[in-house]
Protein backbone atom coordinates (compact mmCIF):
# COMPACT_ATOMS: atom_id res chain seq x y z
CA UNK A 1 0.00 0.00 0.00
CA UNK A 2 1.05 3.31 -1.19
CA UNK A 3 0.46 6.29 0.84
CA UNK A 4 0.68 10.01 -0.73
CA UNK A 5 -0.04 13.19 0.77
CA UNK A 6 0.56 16.57 0.41
CA UNK A 7 2.43 18.59 3.22
CA UNK A 8 3.48 22.10 3.60
CA UNK A 9 6.90 23.06 5.44
CA UNK A 10 6.56 26.70 6.92
CA UNK A 11 9.70 29.14 6.24
CA UNK A 12 11.37 29.60 9.46
CA UNK A 13 11.61 33.30 8.98
CA UNK A 14 8.35 34.86 10.36
CA UNK A 15 5.84 36.38 7.39
CA UNK A 16 8.20 34.46 4.22
CA UNK A 17 6.62 31.84 2.39
CA UNK A 18 6.93 28.07 2.96
CA UNK A 19 6.76 25.40 0.68
CA UNK A 20 4.63 23.07 -0.62
CA UNK A 21 5.68 19.06 -0.91
CA UNK A 22 4.36 15.49 -1.20
CA UNK A 23 5.38 12.75 0.88
CA UNK A 24 5.37 9.03 -0.25
CA UNK A 25 5.75 6.12 2.24
CA UNK A 26 5.60 2.76 0.58
CA UNK A 27 6.61 -0.78 2.37
CA UNK A 28 7.48 1.85 5.46
CA UNK A 29 10.06 3.86 2.69
CA UNK A 30 9.54 7.43 3.00
CA UNK A 31 10.64 10.09 0.49
CA UNK A 32 9.62 13.47 -0.35
CA UNK A 33 9.10 15.83 -3.20
CA UNK A 34 8.91 19.33 -3.09
CA UNK A 35 7.94 21.61 -4.96
CA UNK A 36 7.97 25.04 -6.76
CA UNK A 37 4.50 26.26 -4.62
CA UNK A 38 5.16 28.87 -2.24
CA UNK A 39 2.69 29.84 0.21
CA UNK A 40 1.99 31.90 3.26
CA UNK A 41 1.44 29.69 6.65
CA UNK A 42 -1.91 30.86 6.79
CA UNK A 43 -2.88 29.84 3.73
CA UNK A 44 -2.16 25.90 4.74
CA UNK A 45 -5.41 24.24 6.00
CA UNK A 46 -3.50 21.46 8.26
CA UNK A 47 -6.76 19.44 9.26
CA UNK A 48 -7.37 19.18 5.12
CA UNK A 49 -3.88 19.10 4.12
CA UNK A 50 -4.86 21.66 1.73
CA UNK A 51 -4.16 24.93 0.32
CA UNK A 52 -6.51 27.83 0.84
CA UNK A 53 -7.23 31.16 0.20
CA UNK A 54 -6.44 33.57 3.12
CA UNK A 55 -7.88 37.34 3.96
CA UNK A 56 -4.17 38.01 5.57
CA UNK A 57 -3.19 37.71 1.96
CA UNK A 58 -5.78 39.59 -0.12
CA UNK A 59 -5.66 40.61 -3.55
CA UNK A 60 -6.71 39.36 -7.26
CA UNK A 61 -3.28 38.58 -7.83
CA UNK A 62 -3.77 36.28 -5.14
CA UNK A 63 -6.71 34.70 -5.54
CA UNK A 64 -5.42 33.69 -9.36
CA UNK A 65 -1.98 32.57 -7.52
CA UNK A 66 -3.80 30.30 -5.37
CA UNK A 67 -5.97 29.24 -7.67
CA UNK A 68 -3.32 28.41 -9.99
CA UNK A 69 -1.07 26.60 -7.38
CA UNK A 70 -4.43 24.59 -6.28
CA UNK A 71 -5.06 23.28 -9.81
CA UNK A 72 -1.05 22.31 -10.33
CA UNK A 73 -1.48 20.21 -6.85
CA UNK A 74 -4.24 18.38 -8.08
CA UNK A 75 -2.96 17.56 -11.39
CA UNK A 76 0.54 16.54 -9.55
CA UNK A 77 -1.14 14.21 -6.89
CA UNK A 78 -3.51 12.38 -10.03
CA UNK A 79 -0.24 12.10 -11.47
CA UNK A 80 1.43 10.33 -8.89
CA UNK A 81 -2.22 8.24 -8.48
CA UNK A 82 -1.56 6.92 -12.15
CA UNK A 83 1.93 6.25 -11.48
CA UNK A 84 1.04 4.21 -8.37
CA UNK A 85 -1.76 2.14 -10.21
CA UNK A 86 0.51 1.07 -13.30
CA UNK A 87 3.56 -0.13 -10.65
CA UNK A 88 0.75 -1.67 -8.52
CA UNK A 89 -0.84 -3.58 -11.98
CA UNK A 90 2.72 -4.68 -13.04
CA UNK A 91 2.40 -6.91 -10.20
CA UNK A 92 6.12 -6.54 -9.27
CA UNK A 93 7.95 -5.18 -6.61
CA UNK A 94 8.70 -0.88 -6.51
CA UNK A 95 9.98 1.33 -4.09
CA UNK A 96 9.34 4.42 -3.32
CA UNK A 97 12.66 5.88 -5.19
CA UNK A 98 10.75 4.41 -8.66
CA UNK A 99 7.64 6.43 -8.05
CA UNK A 100 9.86 9.70 -7.58
CA UNK A 101 11.74 8.96 -10.86
CA UNK A 102 8.78 8.36 -12.75
CA UNK A 103 6.94 11.70 -11.37
CA UNK A 104 9.73 13.89 -12.21
CA UNK A 105 10.49 11.99 -15.80
CA UNK A 106 6.42 12.53 -16.55
CA UNK A 107 6.50 15.95 -15.80
CA UNK A 108 9.33 16.94 -17.60
CA UNK A 109 7.67 15.52 -20.23
CA UNK A 110 4.46 17.20 -19.58
CA UNK A 111 6.22 20.49 -19.91
CA UNK A 112 5.56 22.88 -22.41
CA UNK A 113 8.58 24.80 -21.78
CA UNK A 114 11.07 21.26 -21.12
CA UNK A 115 9.70 20.09 -24.42
CA UNK A 116 10.25 23.50 -25.94
CA UNK A 117 13.71 23.40 -24.66
CA UNK A 118 14.86 20.18 -25.67
CA UNK A 119 13.30 21.01 -29.62
CA UNK A 120 15.97 24.13 -28.91
CA UNK A 121 18.53 21.52 -28.57
CA UNK A 122 17.82 19.59 -31.35
CA UNK A 123 17.99 22.15 -33.33
CA UNK A 124 21.79 23.22 -32.68
CA UNK A 125 22.96 20.11 -32.41
CA UNK A 126 21.50 19.69 -36.03
CA UNK A 127 23.68 23.41 -37.03
CA UNK A 128 20.02 25.05 -37.30
CA UNK A 129 21.18 27.98 -34.93
CA UNK A 130 19.25 30.75 -36.65
CA UNK A 131 15.85 28.68 -35.72
CA UNK A 132 16.95 27.56 -32.68
CA UNK A 133 17.17 31.45 -31.53
CA UNK A 134 14.03 32.02 -32.93
CA UNK A 135 12.84 29.47 -30.77
CA UNK A 136 13.92 30.32 -28.03
CA UNK A 137 12.91 33.65 -28.40
CA UNK A 138 8.95 32.75 -28.73
CA UNK A 139 9.54 30.78 -25.55
CA UNK A 140 10.76 34.06 -23.80
CA UNK A 141 8.06 35.86 -24.42
CA UNK A 142 5.94 33.37 -23.99
CA UNK A 143 6.96 33.02 -20.27
CA UNK A 144 7.21 36.60 -19.37
CA UNK A 145 3.02 36.19 -20.63
CA UNK A 146 3.25 33.47 -17.99
CA UNK A 147 5.53 35.07 -15.20
CA UNK A 148 8.18 32.67 -15.34
CA UNK A 149 5.58 29.68 -14.36
CA UNK A 150 5.79 26.49 -16.52
CA UNK A 151 2.86 25.11 -18.32
CA UNK A 152 1.80 21.52 -19.05
CA UNK A 153 1.57 20.68 -22.46
CA UNK A 154 -2.23 19.58 -21.92
CA UNK A 155 -2.82 23.06 -20.41
CA UNK A 156 -2.15 24.76 -24.01
CA UNK A 157 -5.80 25.44 -24.35
CA UNK A 158 -7.53 28.03 -26.82
CA UNK A 159 -8.53 29.94 -23.72
CA UNK A 160 -5.04 30.36 -23.01
CA UNK A 161 -3.43 31.19 -26.91
CA UNK A 162 -6.23 33.71 -26.62
CA UNK A 163 -5.37 34.97 -22.76
CA UNK A 164 -1.31 35.25 -24.56
CA UNK A 165 -2.70 36.92 -27.98
CA UNK A 166 -4.44 39.98 -25.85
CA UNK A 167 -1.32 40.41 -23.54
CA UNK A 168 1.11 40.78 -26.85
CA UNK A 169 -1.90 43.21 -28.03
CA UNK A 170 -1.49 44.99 -24.76
CA UNK A 171 2.40 45.26 -24.93
CA UNK A 172 2.07 46.84 -27.87
CA UNK A 173 3.19 44.07 -29.95
CA UNK A 174 2.74 43.99 -33.61
CA UNK A 175 -0.13 41.59 -35.39
CA UNK A 176 2.77 39.89 -37.61
CA UNK A 177 5.20 39.30 -34.38
CA UNK A 178 1.86 38.20 -33.05
CA UNK A 179 1.73 35.80 -35.37
CA UNK A 180 5.13 34.67 -36.13
CA UNK A 181 5.59 33.79 -31.87
CA UNK A 182 2.08 32.02 -32.44
CA UNK A 183 3.34 29.62 -35.25
CA UNK A 184 6.45 29.04 -33.05
CA UNK A 185 4.71 28.12 -30.50
CA UNK A 186 2.10 25.98 -32.33
CA UNK A 187 5.12 24.13 -33.97
CA UNK A 188 6.06 22.82 -30.44
CA UNK A 189 2.66 21.83 -29.54
CA UNK A 190 2.24 20.10 -32.73
CA UNK A 191 5.53 18.12 -32.07
CA UNK A 192 4.40 17.13 -28.58
CA UNK A 193 1.57 15.93 -30.54
CA UNK A 194 3.09 13.50 -32.67
CA UNK A 195 5.54 12.35 -29.97
CA UNK A 196 1.97 11.30 -28.47
CA UNK A 197 2.96 13.65 -25.17
CA UNK A 198 -0.83 15.19 -25.72
CA UNK A 199 -4.10 14.40 -27.55
CA UNK A 200 -4.58 17.38 -30.38
CA UNK A 201 -7.08 19.97 -29.07
CA UNK A 202 -6.74 22.79 -31.60
CA UNK A 203 -5.42 25.12 -28.98
CA UNK A 204 -4.48 27.39 -31.87
CA UNK A 205 -7.54 27.70 -33.99
CA UNK A 206 -8.99 30.62 -32.74
CA UNK A 207 -5.39 33.17 -32.54
CA UNK A 208 -4.23 34.99 -35.81
CA UNK A 209 -1.07 32.83 -37.42
CA UNK A 210 -1.18 34.45 -40.81
CA UNK A 211 0.63 37.39 -42.41
CA UNK A 212 -0.73 41.07 -42.57
CA UNK A 213 1.00 42.93 -45.13
CA UNK A 214 3.36 45.10 -44.05
CA UNK A 215 5.07 48.70 -45.22
CA UNK A 216 6.78 48.71 -48.60
CA UNK A 217 10.48 47.87 -47.51
CA UNK A 218 11.91 48.33 -51.21
CA UNK A 219 13.66 51.10 -52.48
CA UNK A 220 13.35 52.67 -55.87
CA UNK A 221 16.64 52.15 -58.24
CA UNK A 222 17.27 56.02 -58.46
CA UNK A 223 17.82 55.45 -54.63
CA UNK A 224 20.07 52.98 -55.01
CA UNK A 225 21.60 55.52 -57.64
CA UNK A 226 22.25 57.93 -55.76
CA UNK A 227 23.51 55.63 -52.68
CA UNK A 228 26.54 54.23 -54.53
CA UNK A 229 27.58 57.59 -56.38
CA UNK A 230 28.17 59.02 -52.21
CA UNK A 231 31.91 59.54 -51.40
CA UNK A 232 31.87 57.99 -48.03
CA UNK A 233 35.62 57.45 -47.72
CA UNK A 234 35.51 59.95 -44.24
CA UNK A 235 33.81 57.35 -42.47
CA UNK A 236 35.06 54.04 -43.17
CA UNK A 237 32.23 52.24 -41.20
CA UNK A 238 29.59 54.32 -42.91
CA UNK A 239 31.23 53.17 -46.40
CA UNK A 240 31.34 49.81 -45.22
CA UNK A 241 27.96 49.11 -44.57
CA UNK A 242 26.84 50.90 -47.92
CA UNK A 243 28.84 48.47 -49.64
CA UNK A 244 27.68 45.57 -48.03
CA UNK A 245 23.98 46.50 -49.08
CA UNK A 246 24.93 47.16 -52.71
CA UNK A 247 26.91 43.70 -52.33
CA UNK A 248 23.43 42.31 -51.39
CA UNK A 249 21.83 44.08 -53.86
CA UNK A 250 24.31 42.73 -56.42
CA UNK A 251 23.77 38.84 -55.56
CA UNK A 252 20.58 38.88 -55.85
CA UNK A 253 19.67 40.05 -52.15
CA UNK A 254 21.96 37.85 -50.66
CA UNK A 255 21.19 37.73 -46.81
CA UNK A 256 23.66 39.32 -44.46
CA UNK A 257 24.57 36.13 -42.46
CA UNK A 258 24.75 34.38 -46.11
CA UNK A 259 27.48 37.18 -46.76
CA UNK A 260 29.19 36.97 -43.61
CA UNK A 261 30.06 33.32 -44.45
CA UNK A 262 31.39 33.45 -48.05
CA UNK A 263 34.69 32.23 -48.78
CA UNK A 264 37.64 33.19 -51.64
CA UNK A 265 37.30 29.60 -52.57
CA UNK A 266 33.68 30.15 -53.13
CA UNK A 267 34.35 31.60 -56.69
CA UNK A 268 35.53 29.59 -58.81
CA UNK A 269 35.35 30.02 -62.53
CA UNK A 270 33.90 32.97 -62.63
CA UNK A 271 30.97 31.90 -60.83
CA UNK A 272 29.94 32.52 -57.09
CA UNK A 273 28.81 29.14 -55.33
CA UNK A 274 26.92 29.38 -51.78
CA UNK A 275 24.19 27.41 -49.94
CA UNK A 276 22.20 29.65 -48.28
CA UNK A 277 21.99 29.21 -44.05
CA UNK A 278 18.47 29.39 -43.97
CA UNK A 279 17.31 26.58 -46.09
CA UNK A 280 20.40 24.87 -46.71
CA UNK A 281 19.64 25.38 -50.95
CA UNK A 282 22.40 25.58 -52.89
CA UNK A 283 22.76 28.55 -55.21
CA UNK A 284 25.37 29.96 -58.21
CA UNK A 285 25.80 33.65 -58.82
CA UNK A 286 27.96 34.50 -62.46
CA UNK A 287 30.67 36.82 -60.52
CA UNK A 288 30.44 40.64 -62.04
CA UNK A 289 32.70 43.56 -62.08
CA UNK A 290 30.79 45.38 -59.63
CA UNK A 291 30.92 42.61 -57.25
CA UNK A 292 34.74 41.95 -57.43
CA UNK A 293 35.16 46.04 -57.10
CA UNK A 294 33.95 45.73 -53.31
CA UNK A 295 35.56 42.61 -53.01
CA UNK A 296 39.54 44.16 -53.74
CA UNK A 297 38.71 47.28 -52.12
CA UNK A 298 38.31 45.25 -48.62
CA UNK A 299 40.87 42.94 -50.02
CA UNK A 300 42.39 40.86 -46.73
CA UNK A 301 45.07 37.93 -46.65
CA UNK A 302 45.06 37.13 -42.98
CA UNK A 303 41.14 35.08 -43.51
CA UNK A 304 40.10 32.86 -46.16
CA UNK A 305 36.47 34.86 -45.95
CA UNK A 306 35.90 36.80 -48.61
CA UNK A 307 34.78 40.39 -46.48
CA UNK A 308 36.18 41.53 -43.20
CA UNK A 309 32.85 40.72 -40.95
CA UNK A 310 34.36 37.28 -39.30
CA UNK A 311 37.87 37.99 -38.67
CA UNK A 312 38.79 35.66 -35.97
CA UNK A 313 38.82 31.71 -35.49
CA UNK A 314 36.02 30.98 -33.16
CA UNK A 315 33.00 32.53 -31.48
CA UNK A 316 32.33 33.19 -35.73
CA UNK A 317 28.11 33.83 -35.02
CA UNK A 318 28.85 36.49 -32.88
CA UNK A 319 31.31 37.87 -34.81
CA UNK A 320 28.48 38.02 -37.81
CA UNK A 321 25.59 38.86 -35.16
CA UNK A 322 27.96 41.74 -33.53
CA UNK A 323 28.62 43.05 -37.44
CA UNK A 324 25.13 42.81 -38.41
CA UNK A 325 23.93 44.91 -35.35
CA UNK A 326 26.76 47.27 -36.52
CA UNK A 327 26.06 47.44 -40.40
CA UNK A 328 22.04 48.08 -40.17
CA UNK A 329 22.46 50.82 -37.54
CA UNK A 330 24.90 52.79 -39.77
CA UNK A 331 22.68 52.36 -42.69
CA UNK A 332 19.96 53.92 -40.83
CA UNK A 333 22.32 56.75 -40.49
CA UNK A 334 23.01 56.42 -44.29
CA UNK A 335 18.67 57.07 -44.51
CA UNK A 336 18.94 60.11 -42.42
CA UNK A 337 21.45 61.46 -44.94
CA UNK A 338 20.17 61.17 -47.96
CA UNK A 339 16.63 62.04 -46.35
CA UNK A 340 14.77 59.32 -47.04
CA UNK A 341 12.18 58.38 -45.19
CA UNK A 342 12.49 54.52 -45.68
CA UNK A 343 15.01 53.17 -42.94
CA UNK A 344 17.36 51.07 -44.74
CA UNK A 345 18.37 47.69 -43.81
CA UNK A 346 19.99 44.70 -45.01
CA UNK A 347 16.44 43.26 -45.65
CA UNK A 348 15.51 46.32 -47.92
CA UNK A 349 18.47 45.44 -50.21
CA UNK A 350 16.97 42.16 -50.73
CA UNK A 351 13.55 43.79 -51.11
CA UNK A 352 14.60 46.31 -53.30
CA UNK A 353 16.58 43.63 -55.79
CA UNK A 354 13.30 41.79 -55.87
CA UNK A 355 11.09 45.06 -56.39
CA UNK A 356 12.98 46.23 -59.39
CA UNK A 357 13.39 42.79 -61.26
CA UNK A 358 9.51 42.74 -60.88
CA UNK A 359 9.81 46.05 -62.85
CA UNK A 360 11.33 45.49 -65.59
CA UNK A 361 9.08 42.18 -65.97
CA UNK A 362 11.33 39.47 -65.09
CA UNK A 363 9.21 36.83 -64.30
CA UNK A 364 7.67 36.10 -60.67
CA UNK A 365 9.49 32.62 -61.56
CA UNK A 366 12.70 33.88 -62.12
CA UNK A 367 12.68 36.19 -59.06
CA UNK A 368 12.14 33.41 -57.02
CA UNK A 369 14.74 31.01 -57.71
CA UNK A 370 16.87 33.82 -57.72
CA UNK A 371 16.82 34.87 -54.24
CA UNK A 372 16.28 30.91 -53.68
CA UNK A 373 13.07 30.87 -51.65
CA UNK A 374 12.35 27.56 -50.07
CA UNK A 375 9.80 24.96 -51.20
CA UNK A 376 7.76 25.94 -48.73
CA UNK A 377 6.79 29.33 -50.38
CA UNK A 378 3.79 29.42 -52.68
CA UNK A 379 5.64 31.05 -55.73
CA UNK A 380 7.88 27.67 -55.65
CA UNK A 381 4.68 25.07 -55.30
CA UNK A 382 4.22 24.98 -59.36
CA UNK A 383 7.72 26.35 -60.35
CA UNK A 384 9.75 23.98 -62.46
CA UNK A 385 14.06 24.67 -61.53
CA UNK A 386 15.08 27.20 -64.25
CA UNK A 387 18.67 26.96 -65.98
CA UNK A 388 20.97 29.18 -63.97
CA UNK A 389 21.73 31.42 -67.16
CA UNK A 390 18.23 32.59 -67.46
CA UNK A 391 18.67 33.70 -63.52
CA UNK A 392 21.96 35.06 -64.54
CA UNK A 393 21.00 36.92 -67.33
CA UNK A 394 18.87 38.75 -65.33
CA UNK A 395 20.98 39.57 -62.39
CA UNK A 396 23.25 41.19 -65.35
CA UNK A 397 20.34 43.12 -66.53
CA UNK A 398 19.26 44.80 -63.57
CA UNK A 399 23.14 45.02 -62.86
CA UNK A 400 24.12 47.18 -66.21
CA UNK A 401 21.64 49.85 -65.64
CA UNK A 402 23.03 50.74 -62.12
Amino acid sequence: MTSVKIKFRPSTVAGKKGVVYYQLIHDRIVRHINTSYRIFATEWDERSGSVVYSSSAPGAQRWTDIRFIQNEIKSDTLLLDGIVSSLELRGVGYTTDDIVNLFYERVSCQSFLHFGQKIVLRLEESGRIRTSEIYKSALRSFMRFRKGRDIRLSEITAEQMALYADYLSGEGVSLNTNSFYMRVLRAIYNRAVEEELVMQSYPFRAVYTGVEKTLKRSIPFEVLKRIKKLDLSLDSSLDFARDVFLFSFYTRGMSFVDISYLRKDDIQDGVLRYRRKKTGQRLFIRWEKCMQEIIDKYAQSETDYLLPIIRLKGNERRQYINALHLVNRRLKDLSRMINYPVSLTMYVARHSWASVAKSKNIPLSVISESMGHDSENTTLIYLASLDNSVIDNANRQILQDL
